[in-house]
């Protein structure tokens, strides 16, 4: 099988979907790889790694995807890049396929089998395929060093000679893969943080990393998650409650992180103006959902607002802060992928179409959309 890796093109996309350990590994499994040339600049991995490792380099992407049975993506490919992959061949990327039908079309019109790795299952048989978990993870690290970084003070208490630094006080909202590393790093740099989330499951994890849960613990609130681990939209007077806690303790925080993310759904309103002028000058409020409108209205992508003196930050690819790791990271998701998608003995490009990893990733099959969640509804 041919593999093609082309370089990201996305507005500050940093990352590449392959590096060299991963496609010496794809290498010896009897596949060959070709690396469009500077993919993994921005990633510390040149080109030479990638030639030392086997694979070869193409001048530009249409050489890169001259007879690719397979195509490696970080962000979902452009129009041209799916018109440069022949009929019959694959795609795999994150493809943001929500609210976005079009993308599917385009695929099935082209005849390309596309897989977006955000719609792989969440099974324990899948752990290692789940570039959500693996990205959310480091955006979540990173939102904290981008908080400490605009916070005018030190997270860590310090007793000097000159006086003692109180320790910051960190809020994170939202207690999923992002928001436990968050509480993790902001504890490693000295804060006293408090988490809330809306999953019963959430409060011992919470505990679990030494930060106190902050939640209505009601009735709805023991029945707020899905069987797939995710949390359900709650109802108006549970949100009014919630936000009731929220909005008096966010106005003793110095620093809110917000992660909360519904699949497919704009994301949840959590600290709303008023909380922010709540909260004292010099805080700081990173939105991690900014790319679905936001956790705080006040929030705009890739920007810093500053309202009241209160800085409100919106990154919207906080992976790409770290290309190096997020892209090693990536790339063996996509290597455990594989085995999936080829076949043992011809080594040629072979989904195995019965598998519940490919069935729950699948988007487009032999020129038609076949996820459930995007395919037209049957005629009447």
């Amino acid at each position: 099988m041919r593999i093609a890796v082309l370089r990201e093109r996305a507005a500050g996309e940093t990352r590449v979907a392959a590096v060299p350990e991963t496609v010496k590994k794809i290498i010896a499994l009897g596949h060959a790889v070709v690396v469009e040339k500077g993919a993994g600049d921005a990633s510390s991995a040149p080109d030479a790694a990638y030639e030392a490792a086997g694979a070869a380099i193409a001048p530009g992407a249409a050489a890169a995807l001259q007879g690719a049975d397979l195509l490696l993506k970080v962000r979902r490919p452009s129009a041209e890049e799916i018109a440069g992959l022949r009929a019959g061949a694959g795609a795999v990327a994150l493809m943001e396929p929500y609210g976005d039908r079009a993308l599917a079309e385009a695929f099935a019109k082209a005849k390309v089998e596309a897989l977006a790795m955000e719609l792989v299952p969440r099974i324990t048989r899948a752990q290692a395929m789940d570039a959500l978990s693996s990205q959310s993870n480091l955006a979540g690290y990173r939102a904290v060093i981008e908080a400490a970084a605009l916070y005018g003070r030190a997270f860590p208490m310090m007793m000097t000679a000159a006086g003692t630094v109180a320790a910051a006080k960190c809020f994170v909202m939202g207690a999923g893969v992002a928001g436990l590393q968050a509480i993790a790093t902001a504890r490693r740099l000295g804060a006293v943080v408090s988490a809330t989330d809306v999953r019963p499951a959430a409060k011992e994890q919470v505990a679990s990393l030494g930060a106190k849960f902050i939640a209505v613990e009601d009735e709805e609130f023991k029945q707020a998650e899905t069987a797939a681990g995710y949390a359900k939209p709650m109802s108006a007077e549970y949100q009014k409650k919630q936000a009731a806690l929220v909005a008096e303790h966010i106005a003793k925080q110095d620093v809110v992180i917000t992660t909360a993310l519904i699949p497919g759904r704009p994301a949840p309103a959590l600290v709303t103006e008023a909380m922010v002028k709540a909260m004292r000058p010099g805080s700081v409020i990173v939105d991690l959902a900014v790319a679905q409108g936001g956790n705080c209205p006040l929030s705009k992508a890739d920007e810093v607002v500053e309202v009241g003196g209160v800085k409100v930050a919106g990154f919207s690819n906080l992976p790409a802060r770290l290309p190096a790791d997020s892209s090693a990271l990536y790339a063996k998701n996509l290597l455990a992928l594989l085995p999936l998608l080829t076949d043992k003995d011809s080594k040629a490009f072979a989904p195995a179409w019965d598998d519940e990893i490919i069935k729950g990733a699948m988007l487009t099959r032999a020129g038609a959309v076949v996820h459930p969640s995007f395919a037209a509804a049957p005629a009447a």
